[in-house]
Order: structure tokens, then sequence, then C-alpha cells
């Protein structure tokens, strides 16, 4: 479908979920776009993310976190150790585990990255004006403890 058959929809028969869906496509391909320049893709921006909030969380945490399988995991964590971004350093608690943090590099690119973040919301969201930015996060968290309390035990 078109951008102009899209904007003459009638929004009361698109479901939320597929508005959701396609706002969080759309920011995907926007932030890839935009995150290249600093060597990393939305997934790593994620785990970078996470990472600055708990350092020193292991890689089974982070994917738990996050909500993508291990591999997928492991495969990103160690793009990022190669770039410098992250430091993988084993657990002296369970040698099998990997405990992640982030560099001083990785801070930084964490810091533009998550600029462009804003710069984003700040052209989708307050552009417009139809709401506040900050109510907006508080009714998008509540819908996620939700969905989340809906699948614990799936």
């Amino acid at each position: 479908m078109s951008l102009d058959e899209f904007k003459n929809m009638d929004c009361s028969i698109i479901p939320i979920s597929n508005l959701i869906a396609m706002i969080a496509r759309g920011q995907s391909i926007y932030m890839n776009n935009r995150l290249g320049d600093l060597g990393i893709n939305e997934t790593q921006l994620h785990l970078l993310f996470e990472i600055s909030h708990h350092d020193n969380l292991n890689q089974e945490k982070i994917a738990t976190r996050c909500n993508i399988n291990k591999g997928a995991v492991a495969r990103s964590i160690r793009k990022l150790e190669e770039k410098g971004f992250v430091l993988r350093t084993i657990d002296e608690n369970n040698r099998r585990q990997n405990m992640v943090s982030l560099t001083d590099k990785g801070g930084e690119t964490l810091s533009k990255a998550i600029t462009v973040l804003k710069d984003w919301e700040d052209e989708v969201i307050k552009e417009k004006g139809y709401v506040d930015k900050e109510l907006l996060q508080l009714v998008l968290r509540e819908i996620a403890i939700k969905t989340m309390e809906l699948n614990e035990g799936e």
C-alpha cells in the first residue's frame, strides 16, 4: 500500500498492533540508515543500551532482557567487541559465561546513537504535537508491561 493510500485509510479499522509494528519497522529502517556511520545497527544499539544500564551482564541475561536469541546476541556481541565497543571477560563464578561491559568507545557511540534516536522521536512525535511524548511513553510502557504479563510462562 502506498503512503497516500495509507494516509486516506480509516484508522479505526487498523489494529493497534499493526500500527505499532509499522512504526517499529519504519523506525528500524530509519535507524539502520543512520547508524551505519557509527558502525552499528539497530540490534547492536539495543544491546549497547542494555549493557550501559547494567554493566557486566552475561550474554544470557542480555538475550533475555532484549528478547533476542542467544546465538544472535553472541554474534552481535562478537562484532561489537571486534569494533572496540564492548569488552567480554570470563565470569569468574561461571567460566562458561562471558560478562559484557561497555568500553569508552562504546559509550561515545551509544551517546551519538541516542541523539539519532531522539532526533527521530522529535520528528515523528513532537512535530505534529498530537500527544505529549512523556505521556505516550507512560502509556506504551503500561501496554508493554501488560503484554509481558500476558506472555509470562508462554
